[in-house]
C-alpha cells in the first residue's frame, strides 16, 4: 500500500527535526566536554581524589576552563589527574598555580579548582604537572565531628553532675553559694585583703621615698657616701687608732713603773714635798697681799695708788 503524500511529508519533517535535535545535543555535550575546543593537557598529583571522575569540570578562579580527561593510579598513595584546559585561558595559568579537589555545591559533583599563583610569571605548557593541595575528606570531617560530639557528651554529663552537687550543697562551691555565713566571712576576708594591700602599697611608697632620700647629700648617709668625707673619716679613724696605741703604751708604762706620772703617783715623799711647797707658796702669797694693803695706807705710797685708781676709773668710763 503506497503512502500518501502527507505521510511522506510528515516523515520527512520528523527525520529533519530528529536530526537537528541530535546534532544540537551532540554539539552541547561536546562543547561541555571540550570535544570541539582546542585544549592542552596539564596534570596534578593527589593522594585522594574524593570521588572525582573523568569528565568532571575544572575551574580556574571559579570559571569553568576545562574537564578531567583521565585519572591514573601511579601507586597505592599517588593518583595523577590529567586535565584538558582550553587554550583561551592557558595564558592566565602560571606554573606555580595550585590545584585542589572540591565539590560543586553541598551535594554536587566533585570538581578541580585551580588557584592562581603569585610568584611565577611563566605560563604552563602542555604536559606540565602543577602543585596540588590535599584537603580534608568528608570521612575525616565526620570522624572529627563524631569525636567532638562524644567529648561534648562527656562534658555535658560532667556539668550536670556538678550542677546537681551545687544544688544539693555538696562540695566547696555548693557550700560557698548556699552558705550565707561563709559568704559573709569571705566578703570580710576580701575586704581585709584590700585594706592590707592598700597599707602595704603606702608602706612601699614610704620606703621608696626613704631609699630615694638616702642619695641626698644633706643627710648622714648621703654624706657618708661622699668620697671626700669617707677619706676624712678614714684618716680620723687612723689617727684615733694611733692615739689609742699611744694611750695603751702610756698605761702600760705606768703599770710597769715607768714615766713621770707613775713616779709622781707612786713616790709618797715627793708628794709630801710638793704639798709642803704649795702650802708655803700660798702663805707667801697671803703675806704679800697683806704687805700690799699696808703700802696702800702708807702716806708715802697713798698718792700713787690713788692715781692708779683714777686711771682705772677713766678707762672704765670710756
Amino acid at each position: 500500500m503506497e503512502k500518501s503524500t502527507s505521510q511522506k511529508i510528515n516523515l520527512g519533517i520528523f527525520v529533519i527535526l530528529g536530526s537537528l535535535l541530535f546534532i544540537t545535543t551532540v554539539y552541547f555535550i561536546g562543547n561541555k566536554k571540550d570535544m570541539f575546543n582546542q585544549t592542552i593537557q596539564i596534570s596534578a598529583v593527589f593522594k585522594n581524589i574524593n570521588g572525582l571522575q573523568t569528565g568532571n569540570n575544572v575551574r580556574f578562579s571559579g570559571i569553568n576552563v576545562g574537564t578531567v580527561k583521565q585519572i591514573v593510579i601511579l601507586n597505592d598513595s599517588v593518583i595523577r589527574v590529567d586535565m584538558a584546559i582550553e587554550n583561551d585561558v592557558v595564558s592566565h595559568i602560571k606554573k606555580d598555580a595550585l590545584a585542589s579537589i572540591g565539590s560543586d555545591g553541598l551535594v554536587g559533583n566533585m570538581i578541580i579548582n585551580i588557584i592562581p599563583g603569585k610568584k611565577s610569571t611563566e605560563v604552563v605548557s602542555a604536559g606540565d604537572i602543577i602543585l596540588s593541595e590535599n584537603k580534608t575528606t568528608t570521612d575525616e570531617i565526620l570522624k572529627t565531628i563524631n569525636s567532638t560530639s562524644a567529648n561534648a557528651k562527656v562534658i555535658t554529663d560532667n556539668l550536670v553532675k556538678i550542677t546537681n552537687q551545687i544544688s544539693s550543697k555538696e562540695g566547696t562551691i555548693g557550700m560557698l553559694i548556699n552558705d550565707t555565713v561563709m559568704s559573709q566571712d569571705l566578703k570580710r576576708t576580701v575586704y581585709n585583703l584590700k585594706v592590707t594591700t592598700k597599707i602595704t602599697s603606702e608602706s612601699m611608697a614610704t620606703l621608696n621615698n626613704i631609699i630615694v632620700g638616702l642619695n641626698n647629700k644633706d643627710n648622714v648617709i648621703g654624706t657618708l657616701k661622699d668620697t671626700l668625707v669617707g677619706r676624712k673619716i678614714k684618716v680620723i679613724i687612723a689617727n684615733l687608732e694611733k692615739s689609742s696605741e699611744q694611750i695603751n703604751k702610756t698605761i702600760a708604762n705606768m703599770k710597769d713603773g715607768k714615766g713621770a706620772l707613775n713616779y709622781l703617783s707612786n713616790d709618797p715623799k715627793l708628794v709630801k714635798q710638793i704639798d709642803s711647797t704649795m702650802s708655803n707658796i700660798n702663805q707667801a702669797s697671803s703675806r704679800l697681799n697683806e704687805n700690799l694693803e699696808a703700802l696702800k695706807h702708807n702716806f708715802l705710797f697713798r698718792g700713787y695708788f690713788k692715781k692708779q685708781e683714777k686711771e682705772k676709773a677713766k678707762k672704765s668710763n670710756k
